[in-house]
């Protein structure tokens, strides 16, 4: 139910998110490329799955990400703002790395590491 909320919530900016990015690397459990926003669900080693947003279609076409570009089982590392409720396991990308490719989603929004 809950993840099903947050690509409502994207529509509306970044201001649900953190100013801060963070890292999350993990295994791609679901692939999703439906609008509103293309999504992964991402189980981190913690056992953790996160509901991962991408760009918009266009956005994350752009970006190289097609519907070919990933597979459930791929690692995966994603750099993003996560949602300021840290009850919830949600961050939207900026940036996602697959095998050793980066696909940048807001290039804009990349802060240098």
């Amino acid at each position: 139910m809950v993840p099903a909320a947050h690509p409502a919530l994207a529509h509306h900016g970044w201001s649900w998110a953190e100013p801060e990015q963070s890292r999350l690397e993990g295994v791609i459990e679901e692939i999703s490329m439906a609008p509103p926003h293309p999504s992964l669900r991402v189980r981190a080693a913690d056992g953790t799955v996160w509901f991962v947003e991408l760009g918009n279609p266009g956005r994350t076409t752009r970006s190289g990400f097609g519907p070919d570009t990933a597979a459930v089982g791929d690692a995966v590392t994603v750099i993003g703002n996560r949602d300021r409720d840290r009850a919830e396991a949600h961050i939207k990308a900026v940036r996602i790395v697959i095998d050793g490719r980066n696909y940048d989603m807001y290039p804009e929004r990349i802060r240098s590491d």
